[in-house]
């Protein structure tokens, strides 16, 4: 069962005959492996053949005349990293093989990555700009697209404002495609501007952020080979990020490590493990409370640690008290022994770490459940050291960098927040003055009794989250807090399919006055609607066909190097950028930092020139060592770096002493040389060997006690106990400013405005000289400071985590006791979650809808799956949309197994799939891959796409049925617990 989705031979004639109109002649599974170069590499990776058989990547014979260069790129599916060596010969990419020397893969691809040659030569491509007019698809220039969206761009900031213009970005732009975006949105006036983290992962750094610094991953892959016990909570990473499994399952054998899951459905992942703990979805705080009501019981906390290094994790005490056995197995059915045996195996057989990605951050108490996750970290001391820590797989290949780098309604580039500081640092580095900034952002009139906002006021305000932009479109301009509704999408790189809801955003895109797609296949915001006019496509290229940065989920920034040159008509993200800031008016000023070059079509800036600005200006988080220079030296030298620390012999060329990937913090400038930071928040290595400790951001005490640490600090540092951060004023007190140089003073000084008590003010985040951070590092101190992570999070909705119900619960009785938060204003609009929760308990749906839908991944399919469902190696392995039902619930309704269902939701809409019966779900509970679209209620879409450019293999989105439900901290959707009905179709 776990081997295959079905028993019998899957069905070929669909997928053969659609095959045989893309290629220009039938071809095998077999011969492509051997055409593409995949022929042994990508069998061994896929397990077909012994890993002794393989081969690395050289020129082998050939009829022509020039040499096979090899290129090293990075896979674009999900965020693990892995290097993949394009095989170039006269300028085309004719094979591919996984890089052997990378500490990440070691000579291994997943399913996707080993055919992602396909996504770059694919015949499903957009090959040119097109246009709708009067319902149809035509072809026209470039620079007929650009004129004309920049014209309907600036009628509508005219007329509406710079806010009704939404920018969605995407995890699939290099890292200085993202900051490029985020900088192009600063220029628009917008904080309107996200990107796919907001529905994977905006409640993790929320959470993880508002616990002990930084929103991200603390340790790796990698060192997941030291931990002795490992815990995945909502995480299938069989499927969805199948080469870290390499890692954790050698560390399971070395270790005799325990793999614990939990999980509402028997997974891949979950055949590894072995404890598997299956949890009503929905449940995730519970079940934690009742780990940590064992774990408080039995005194098996670790005390020191909490002593030292936490703040509040009494009151966390007080709450846990609360969830007796009785009461987390009434409301999540796990019995006591079970999480008994978690609990203790978790505290006592350490070092132990803490696996989650979106099965439990997309509902709405997704922040909720990540500020639980970390108090389980902390009570039980399993955080800063080897083999602990909150280790977060990300979804694909960059959302951590562009999430760093600003892709948020919240944010600038590097964290720095909505505020006048903030912008005023972007300001400097830009070379830009802060007032040109309040001048692009639009005022806002009172509206409803609530106050106006100035353009001032506006410009730190968060923007409206992309799970809720079709609201934005259609409800009452008097209901959105800005000028007027969104009246422009500019998509680049994201799936219409990939938030509830859909039929809603299906009337948002169709209300829209412009809808501009920007990717290399047409996406569900194509083909989904309505649309006759003002719909654009403009075929942007894939990043093997640019170079460029990018992060993996780890922190480790990988160089990518342009493998072709964009195939078709398609051009990257950065010409296209350009070409569109200057039809707007303002690439002068946008873009005068870069080295410009000619490209393909127009003027575009290089890689290396935009990182360089990065480095000038991301001092918040240490994305200031990574030069392009050091990056590429790592590629060159994958071979250097250890398999489980990541790091590098003192004496290696060019990367010696480096943690691989220069994971940030990777602190001071690139000619200080450190090594970057592999584990967050360690004491027990020195600041400049990646030593650090927790960040004290919200102050130095709270209640009358220290938020600082006590007792606890890394080697060599000179302050040995906690401090706040660092600043020059911090550096007078201390003696230590006279360790500036002349210029790095002249820095702090211009920053300061030569006030003294500005100088004074200016910190470690600040500093474009680095100077303090120099300094700092120097006397053995993190700049950022030594704090305490907090157990109690004062400043979020529930500072201590609350179980609340799901806004469709199957549980009327539930949420009498655990009711969904009050109905309030979040991000410029209405979430009435509390509203519908009651409505659904009233109207007793739960009765009609007795079945709990969640959804997840697929291994053969990455996102909203338009791009891997357009790959024919791949949409062979799949070609059903499917919904898995337990046998009882099937023969309870005449369902046979492989037989065509309708899948109805509580808001009225439904989808027609095929049914997987299994008994990896319970009884009571399905579920449903959320890769699929092509399919609208049983309507076939596939005429909606330009002809030739529409996906192999369509299917129902799962988030046609699920449904309303939103996290009041980030705006995250409830994509994992829904109610629903299956019946025959």
């Amino acid at each position: 069962m776990l081997v295959k989705r079905k028993q019998g031979e899957a069905a070929r004639g669909r997928l053969a005959s659609m095959a045989a109109g893309i290629a220009t002649k039938t071809i095998d599974r077999r011969s492509f492996l051997r055409n593409s170069g995949l022929a042994v590499g990508g069998l061994a990776a896929l397990g077909t053949i012994k890993a002794g058989m393989t081969r690395q990547a050289e020129a082998g014979p050939t009829d022509h005349s020039r040499p096979i260069e090899l290129r090293k790129n990075i896979c674009t599916h999900c965020s693990v990293g892995c290097t993949v060596i394009g095989e170039v010969q006269d300028g085309v990419w004719v094979g591919q093989e996984p890089a052997w020397d990378s500490p990440i893969n070691r000579g291994t691809h997943c399913a996707k990555g080993a055919s992602v040659r396909e996504l770059v030569h694919g015949d499903r491509r957009l090959k040119y700009p097109m246009k709708k007019v009067g319902g149809q698809w035509q072809r026209i220039s470039w620079d007929q697209a650009i004129d004309e969206i920049g014209d309907k761009m600036l009628e509508i900031r005219e007329r509406s404002g710079a806010d009704a213009a939404y920018l969605l970005g995407s995890a699939k732009f290099s890292n200085e495609g993202a900051y490029l975006f985020r900088k192009f949105a600063a220029f628009w006036g917008t904080n309107n501007v996200d990107h796919q983290a907001r529905i994977c992962h905006s409640t993790t750094v929320a959470g993880v952020a508002n616990t002990w610094g930084y929103g991200a991953m603390t340790n790796s892959y990698n060192d997941i080979r030291n931990s002795k016990t490992i815990i995945f909570m909502g995480s299938n990473a069989a499927e969805a990020h199948p080469v870290s499994m390499q890692h954790i399952l050698t560390g399971k054998e070395e270790q005799r490590a325990n793999v614990i899951v939990f999980d509402p459905r028997f997974t891949r992942t979950a055949a590894h493990a072995t404890d598997f703990v299956r949890i009503r979805p929905g449940t995730d705080i519970p079940v934690i409370w009742g780990i940590m009501w064992h774990i408080f019981e039995n005194g098996w906390e670790d005390q020191e640690f909490i002593a030292q290094r936490v703040w509040g994790m009494d009151q966390i005490r007080e709450e846990v008290a609360k969830w007796t056995p009785d009461e987390v197995e009434r409301v999540t059915g796990v019995p006591e022994a079970q999480l008994r045996r978690v609990a203790e195996k978790f505290a006592k057989e350490r070092p132990s770490t803490f696996i989650w990605c979106m099965g439990g951050t997309q509902h709405t108490v997704g922040t909720a459940n990540v500020r639980a996750y970390c108090n389980l970290l902390l009570a039980t001391g399993n955080v800063g050291a080897m083999g602990t820590g909150a280790n977060i797989f990300r979804g694909h290949c960059n959302v951590q960098g562009a999430t760093d780098f600003g892709l948020d309604i919240g944010n600038l580039p590097c964290y720095y927040g909505l505020a006048e500081g903030a912008w005023r640092h972007w300001s400097r580095v830009w070379d830009v003055p802060y007032e040109y900034f309040v001048d692009r952002f639009d005022a806002v009139p009172a509206k409803g009794g609530r106050d106006p906002r100035s353009p001032e006021q506006n410009m730190n305000v968060p923007g409206i989250p992309s799970t809720r932009w079709f609201d934005a479109t259609t409800i009452d301009a008097e209901e959105v807090d800005q000028r007027d509704n969104i009246k422009a999408m500019i998509v680049f790189g994201h799936g219409g399919n990939t938030v509830p809801r859909m039929a809603d955003a299906r009337e948002g895109m169709n209300a829209l006055d412009l809808l501009v797609v920007a990717d290399p296949h047409p996406t569900t915001f194509a083909a989904l609607h309505e649309r006759t006019d003002n719909t654009y496509l403009l075929p942007v290229c894939t990043q093997f066909e640019c170079s460029g940065s990018r992060t993996a989920s780890n922190r480790s920034v990988q160089w990518g190097e342009k493998i072709v040159d964009p195939i078709f008509e398609s051009d990257n993200d950065y010409a296209v950028m350009y070409r569109l800031a200057e039809k707007l008016g303002f690439a002068e000023e946008m873009f005068k930092p870069y080295e410009m070059v000619q490209g393909k079509f127009s003027q575009e800036p290089t890689p290396e020139s935009i990182l360089r600005e990065i480095n000038r200006g991301g001092w918040s988080v240490g994305y200031t060592g990574q030069s392009p220079e050091r990056l590429k030296a790592h590629m060159a030298n994958q071979d250097k770096f250890d398999l489980v620390t990541l790091r590098a012999p003192a004496d290696a060329d060019e990367v010696g002493g480096d943690f691989y990937g220069l994971p940030w913090p990777c602190w001071g400038t690139a000619e200080f040389r450190h090594p970057g930071t592999h584990i967050l928040y360690n004491p027990n290595v020195p600041v400049k060997d990646g030593g650090g400790a927790f960040r004290p951001r919200f102050g130095l005490e709270r209640d009358g006690e220290t938020l600082l640490a006590e007792g606890s600090f890394p080697p060599e540092s000179e302050i040995e106990d906690g401090y706040p951060q660092f600043t020059m004023g911090v550096l007078k007190r201390l003696g230590w400013d006279e360790d500036l140089t002349v210029q790095e003073r002249a820095v702090i000084s211009r920053i300061g405005e030569f006030d003294e008590e500005k100088i004074d003010a200016v910190s470690w985040s600040l500093d474009l000289s680095g100077g303090i951070q120099r300094v700092a590092i120097e006397h053995g101190c993190v700049p950022y400071g030594n704090g305490k992570a907090r157990a109690v999070a004062w400043n979020l909705p529930d500072p201590i985590p609350v179980h609340r119900e799901p806004i469709y619960s199957p549980r009327p009785d539930l949420v009498a006791d655990f009711p969904t938060r009050e109905d309030g204003r979040q991000f410029r609009m209405p979430n009435i979650g509390h509203t519908i929760q009651q409505s659904v308990v009233d109207r007793g749906l739960h009765e009609s809808f007795p079945i709990v839908l969640t959804s997840g991944r697929l291994v053969e399919y990455e996102g909203g799956g338009e791009e891997t469902r357009s790959n024919p190696w791949l949409a062979e392995l799949q070609q059903d949309m499917f919904v898995e039902i337990n046998t009882r619930d099937a023969e309870s309704r005449g369902i046979a197994d492989g037989g065509w269902v309708w899948v109805n939701g509580p808001e009225g809409n439904r989808a027609r799939v095929k049914a997987l019966v299994t008994e990896r779900v319970a009884s009571g509970t399905a579920f449903m891959p959320f890769h699929f679209a092509g399919w609208f209620q049983g309507e076939d879409q596939r005429g909606n796409y330009p002809e030739g450019t529409d996906p192999i293999v369509l299917g129902e989105s799962v988030n046609v049925v699920t449904t309303y439900g939103y996290d009041p901290v980030t705006g995250m959707h409830e994509g994992k617990v829904t109610l629903c009905q299956i019946e025959a179709a």
